[in-house]
């Protein structure tokens, strides 16, 4: 099968199954025996489609006499395909672009191809037009930068129509990969130094390029990274996939050594087992999730880190536990959100409807209600999403704290945050990371102190 077989396949899958891109992907490159530059093809081709599917859409509907929402999928996603190759990928000609496309049409619905082709021919011909909207109004960003238009609204009724371009962009950009090295194996070395020395050397003998990350200790930025789950460092737990913008999070609560911790939105594990690498496997970090499967996910995580001191179960961070009542040194509420800061990485957030996610904020805080009480006196919690929305952020925060006197913000200065933001902005005690301004996910990171 050939990568822009595959391609289809994810992009019908996504579009008529509403299956998630990445688990979708994966499936099909999995069945394949492409090789690595062929594989990128494909998933370039994926995501290039999805990141651009509302703009892609105009296009197609400037030079077609039948609009995008009256075709049926086979069509819409081969014109998007054929689309995306002519206005974004230069490394495409345009006749291979059409001709391989319409060669794509012709074996899933020969009767359409010719309509295909008039469309793609038609796009080819005016190529020069396509970038012309007006990026001074929200309708024009959003057709632009392909979001639903009430998110464009809300990031504009936060940060202005200037600042929400330059956001817009930044959630357009290709992500960047970030490893996160497991703290527990650094005793085979002389020093933490050589040990992110030994991962650099082995990520270059198998022809990935590395660097480490200034301020966070246990980050390593990669230009690529193909089939990490095939990776001896991978499989032997000297590396885990998460973003910086993630990692924080852990570094924020920074729970003492043989402390007991709760982490009540645990899956898939990044957050559980960085906390327990940060307390060198001892103490108890108890971590929860509502799903079996991502239990499961979390277990399987544990072990090939080889941790020891997570305590994994079902739970329900919405519901009280009376067992759990002043029993917890340190709190993680990684709540539920609109995931509107990683966009890049999940392309599909863009398509959300609003209704989707205007009752988050009420689980959002009765999750971070119910945590409260889990808490011993002196204990800390840290309450996060990977939102830039003040909806889910902020003003959860403020709602919780005007009914809980009983609870301050705390100090998130020192290392790493010190390293990385101005301490101006970490006094308050929280801080929301924004894609544009900071160069990385967009995540909110909130301490609070219960005294």
């Amino acid at each position: 099968m050939s990568a822009r077989n595959i391609a289809y396949k994810v992009l019908f899958d996504i579009e008529k199954n509403k299956k998630y891109s990445n688990i979708s992907l994966d499936y099909y490159l999995k069945e394949s025996d492409l090789d690595d530059l062929q594989r990128g093809f494909a998933t370039e081709l994926v995501y290039g489609v999805l990141e651009n599917k509302i703009f892609l859409d105009g296009i197609i509907n400037r030079h077609s006499k039948i609009k995008v929402k009256k075709m049926q999928y086979s069509v819409k996603i081969s014109l998007r395909m054929g689309a995306y190759q002519l206005i974004f990928l230069d490394g495409v000609k345009d006749y291979a672009a059409i001709n391989e496309t319409v060669s794509m049409m012709k074996k899933i619905d020969k009767r359409s191809s010719n309509f295909v082709n008039a469309v793609l021919r038609n796009i080819s011909r005016n190529i020069d037009d396509v970038f012309e909207h007006d990026e001074n109004s929200i309708e024009g960003l959003a057709t632009r930068y392909s979001f639903e238009k009430w998110i464009v609204e809300r990031v504009v009724k936060e940060n202005g129509i200037e600042k929400t371009r330059d956001i817009l962009i930044s959630l357009s950009e290709k992500p960047k990969i970030y490893l996160r090295v497991n703290r527990l194996r650094s005793g085979e070395f002389p020093s933490f130094d050589d040990y992110l020395d030994f991962v650099l050397e082995r990520l270059s003998r198998d022809g990935i390029v590395g660097r480490k990350v200034e301020g966070i200790a246990e980050a390593i930025e990669v230009d690529s990274f193909k089939r990490i789950e095939k990776n001896e460092l991978f499989t032997k737990g000297y590396i885990s996939v998460q973003d910086i913008s993630s990692m924080l999070v852990g570094n924020v609560l920074n729970p003492s050594e043989n402390s007991v911790v709760l982490d009540l939105c645990s899956a898939p594990g990044g957050k559980s087992t960085h906390l327990a690498e940060i307390m060198n496997d001892t103490g108890k970090v108890v971590s929860h999730d509502i799903f079996e499967h991502k239990v499961k996910l979390v277990k399987s995580y544990c072990e090939r880190l080889g941790i020891n001191n997570v305590e994994i179960s079902l739970g329900d961070a919405s519901e009280f536990n009376p067992e759990y009542e002043g029993k917890f040194d340190y709190v993680l509420c990684d709540v539920p959100c609109s995931g509107m800061g990683i966009v890049r990485r999940k392309p599909e957030i863009k398509y959300k409807k609003e209704e989707d996610v205007v009752g988050l904020p009420i689980l959002q805080l009765q999750i971070l209600s119910n945590a409260a009480k889990y808490l011993k006196k002196g204990g800390s919690m840290v309450y996060s999403t990977c939102t830039i929305f003040d909806s889910e952020n902020i003003d959860v925060v403020q709602k919780f704290l005007n009914g809980n006197k009983d609870f301050v913000f705390e100090s998130i200065c020192g290392d790493p945050m010190t390293k990385l933001f101005e301490e101006e902005r970490l006094r308050k005690g929280y801080l929301k990371i924004m894609p544009s301004k900071d160069n990385m996910d967009g995540f909110f990171i909130c301490k609070l102190k219960k005294v």
